[in-house]
């Protein structure tokens, strides 16, 4: 049976994503700051499973010593699922709170390539896979990304730097970059259903499971096949044109 790492597995994409990996047959480990959330992953696919890493992924100490107390059965990771992250705010740069922008560096940038450095030994050895979720913010520019769409170009590029780098080494890499996905990411950044809603409403966007279904097919391919970067989005989202300001 084979081990996947998954990161920000609390809420959307990573919870979807234990989920569908346990389904297909995995074990998780499945990491977040809300115990209580993990614990219910836990008690609903089984401790046989799931194993429940509760840290935060900015924290380094924690994310050591979560690692360090790691299960025997959960400790041969075959696949890094790279999940954690988060937009904070929308405002345009020359308004925005800089400790939001450290927030989203800390966790989107610092916090990523610390936890893939870490169990980078374990995966080579075992001739696994990483998949980071990155996002089109990355590649089309839009008012109010700045830090955020900064933070996932790096996760972009930083996932096929290291497909690079790891060539010969019998590891797959994987860049998902997707566009519109409702999930809890997007009350963090609005910080209100509302004004969540309101953004969704009649887009019928992505979910987290369809995000999930993409990252568990990508996981079971042939070990020869790799998918360098894949960049999904709802039918009714497209990449903007450009703008012109008049005077």
């Amino acid at each position: 049976m084979k081990t996947a790492f998954v990161s920000g597995a609390t809420s959307g994409i990573g919870e979807a994503t234990v989920r569908a990996l346990v389904g297909a047959g995995w074990r998780c480990v499945a990491t977040g700051r809300r115990a209580e959330r993990l614990d219910a992953l836990v008690a609903e696919l089984g401790a046989d499973r799931v194993h429940a890493a509760v840290f935060d992924v900015r924290d380094t100490a924690a994310m050591d010593a979560a690692l360090d107390a790691l299960p025997q059965e959960f400790r041969a990771i075959d696949l890094l699922v790279n999940n954690a992250g988060l937009a904070a705010g929308l405002a345009n740069a020359q308004d925005a709170e800089l400790s939001n922008w450290q927030t989203m560096i800390d966790t989107n940038v610092t916090a990523m390539v610390t936890l893939t450095r870490k169990l980078l030994a374990g995966l080579i050895e075992r001739k696994g896979a990483i998949v980071t979720i990155g996002s089109v913010a990355g590649n089309y520019i839009y008012p109010g990304g700045n830090v955020y769409a900064g933070s996932k170009a790096f996760a972009n590029h930083f996932t096929l730097a290291l497909r690079a780098d790891l060539h010969g080494t019998g590891v797959r890499v994987t860049s998902i970059e997707p566009g519109m996905v409702e999930t809890e990411f997007t009350l963090v950044r609005t910080g209100s259903q509302e004004a969540s809603d309101k953004l969704y409403a009649g887009v019928n966007p992505m979910t987290a499971e369809d995000i999930a279904d993409t990252i568990r097919w990508i996981a079971e391919l042939p070990p020869h096949l790799n998918v360098n970067r894949i960049e999904l989005m709802p039918v009714n989202q497209d990449f903007a044109g450009f703008r012109v300001a008049r005077d």
